[in-house]
């Protein structure tokens, strides 16, 4: 049967000679093929170090030109919900090519992380049967830890296309490349920490989502991981306290705000769990998010304390123009409650 669109999903951070084999398989399999960039529209991390368009740069620094122009890029941002996260492919891929009628999905099951491959039984699966094992964690740390580039990239050269390895190299001189590296280090050290556990831990964290007057409150991070990126007020909760108590006192701890703990009590409207396991760098990190509507038409006194640079009053609809600006999920926490991206 032939196939008219070829489809290629991952994150691609960064691209290496296991994804350029899936690539090639899939420019054999079909004329035209859509790569499709997953977790974009996120601020940088050392999970997610480069934007959409820079790993479609490098992606076409592969290419030949012929090659080039067969193949076509769409962006999807982790939603933390398979099933949203899924149907958001299938429905860019058919507005995409909305004549195609025989889509390929070109995959290769590695692990248990390949589980995605099943998410779209309306595509015929096209699966390598053996890639060479490369860990793009292993490239990233190898990036992050270099005392000189040159020399690593050498290390890892027979992981990465040659044109890749001269991108880093260029990428690595840029200004945020310097601040990566300082998060890598602290969230190596936090992780080192807890190496002598007897179990691998779990933490329990609580947020607040507090909307008045068609804003909600944000503050700034003040060190890493996320150093300046926008957060809910929240942290860890206390051995002593419940998730309502330990939402409290966070809120107060880094905005001041200046309302009562009972106006607050009586402004909850819901309580929300965030599970997904990859939700944050630091480890296995389950949050209760707490939405408080205080339905005023004026806007409470705040000032940034404890661990926060910075506290402001956001209007609602700016919050989905700053998407790439926020910490781990907190964008999407707010989507949950607010309906950000429901379009």
């Amino acid at each position: 049967m032939q196939i008219d669109v070829a489809v290629l999903i991952g994150r691609f951070q960064p691209f290496h000679n296991g994804h350029a084999t899936l690539l090639q398989l899939a420019l054999e399999t079909a004329e035209e093929v859509v790569i499709v960039l997953g977790s974009s529209f996120h601020a940088r991390s050392t999970k997610n170090p480069f934007t959409w368009q820079e790993r479609a740069d490098m992606i076409n620094a592969t290419l030949s030109p012929s090659e080039r122009d067969r193949v076509s890029y769409i962006a999807v941002r982790d939603y933390y919900d398979d099933v949203r996260w899924a149907a958001a492919i299938r429905g860019k891929v058919e507005q995409h090519y909305p004549h195609a009628k025989r889509v390929a999905l070109i995959g290769h099951f590695k692990d248990a992380s390949s589980y995605y491959l099943n998410r779209f039984p309306q595509w015929q699966l096209v699966a390598a049967e053996q890639l060479l094992a490369i860990d793009a964690t292993v490239i990233r740390r190898v990036l992050f830890e270099a005392e000189d580039m040159r020399i690593s990239l050498d290390v890892i050269a027979h992981y990465l296309p040659l044109s890749i390895r001269q991108y880093l190299k260029a990428w690595s001189i840029l200004p945020h490349y310097a601040a990566l590296v300082k998060e890598h280090a602290q969230l190596v050290a936090y992780q080192a920490a807890w190496k002598t556990a007897p179990y691998a831990p779990m933490f329990i964290t609580v947020d607040a989502v507090v909307k008045a007057a068609g804003h909600i409150l944000l503050v700034q991070r003040g060190g890493f991981p996320g150093k300046g990126l926008w957060a809910l007020p929240g942290g860890f909760l206390d051995q002593n306290e419940r998730l309502f108590q330990g939402a409290i006192r966070e809120l107060f701890e880094e905005t001041n705000l200046a309302v009562l703990a009972s106006t607050l009590e009586h402004s909850l409207v819901d309580v929300k769990v965030f599970d997904h396991p990859g939700r944050s760098l630091r480890g296995r990190t389950i949050t209760h998010a707490h939405f408080f509507d205080l339905q005023t038409e004026h806007l409470p006194d705040i000032r940034a304390a404890d661990d926060a640079a910075q506290a402001a009053w956001v209007a609602i609809d700016k919050l989905e123009g700053m998407e790439e600006l926020f910490f781990d999920d907190h964008f999407h926490i707010l989507d949950q409650f607010l309906l950000l991206t429901a379009k």
